[in-house]
């Protein structure tokens, strides 16, 4: 039985279990496999990236108040987060990362920066 390469069909020689004809082949069949969801995770990375750019730059000594419309002027997207912090009274805040806000009163946020 002969053996072809999985991405370019060449035939190939070597070990009983070798797929590809050389790495190059092997890393396109990959790419080409994985390459909706690669794409998914870029974009959701990008999307916390320039989040906690805007927090970092909104915040630079660990605590400041702002508003909703100062997030969302510079394209800030509450849909993207990492996790949640619930305190004892029932507070969330939300964070990308290590830099936080807590939703106020009035479209105002507390901006905040978790240590440790």
């Amino acid at each position: 039985m002969e053996r072809v390469c999985l991405e370019c069909n060449t035939k190939i020689n070597g070990r009983a279990d070798k797929k590809f004809c050389n790495d190059y082949c092997r890393n396109a069949y990959n790419n080409r496999l994985n390459k909706k969801s690669k794409n998914l995770i870029r974009n959701i990375n990008n999307r916390l990236k320039k989040n906690y750019r805007i927090l970092e730059e909104l915040n630079p000594n660990g605590k400041r108040k702002t508003t909703k419309s100062m997030l969302l002027d510079k394209g800030f997207d509450f849909e993207y987060v990492t996790n949640l912090y619930h305190t004892k009274s029932g507070t969330t805040y939300y964070f990308v990362y290590d830099l936080g806000y807590l939703p106020l009163d009035h479209d105002y946020y507390m901006l905040v920066k978790r240590n440790g």
